[in-house]
């Protein structure tokens, strides 16, 4: 699935506000309320359920991304939550570098196997450099949208 069939403007935080990937963690796990994608009662799973995932190894990969993610009992389908920020966050990256782009997935516990496949395209649509520059351009949530869209070719 593509991450543009995956992003509403609802499920964009720009910037992305956090002193650390902890912060950020948190955010993601609480963006997905207001697009209605799942209560709020469910925040608190979201949450500590990325950061079990968080603390058994990172999640920040090269290139200023990280891909936050999680297996969650309770939710029917996969959620997506972009957040950017030009500085960067602390993520404990694979090559140092602050987090600019992360984007949280909180994946249904028995649609997990199929997701793998989502996670691995949205790791290599960030590996190229014009995407990343691309979005790190978009001010708005409707910018970055409108990018993902023109970027991978979807219908908006």
């Amino acid at each position: 699935m593509k991450l543009s069939e995956l992003i509403n403007e609802n499920l964009v935080e720009v910037p992305l506000q956090a002193a650390d990937k902890w912060q950020a963690l948190a955010t993601i796990a609480r963006v997905p309320v207001r697009a209605g994608s799942y209560p709020e009662s469910m925040v608190a799973t979201v949450e500590q359920a990325l950061v079990v995932r968080e603390r058994s190894m990172t999640t920040g990969m090269e290139h200023g991304i990280a891909i936050p993610h999680a297996a969650i009992d309770g939710i029917d389908d996969l959620v997506a939550v972009l957040g950017l920020n030009a500085t960067g966050i602390p993520f404990e990256t694979l090559d140092g570098e602050p987090a600019r782009i992360v984007i949280g997935l909180i994946i249904p516990r028995s649609k997990k196997l199929a997701h793998i496949k989502t996670l691995a395209e949205i790791a290599k649509l960030l590996s190229k450099a014009e995407v990343r520059e691309r979005l790190l351009a978009c001010h708005t949530a409707a910018m970055a949208v409108e990018a993902l869209a023109e970027l991978q070719g979807a219908p908006r």
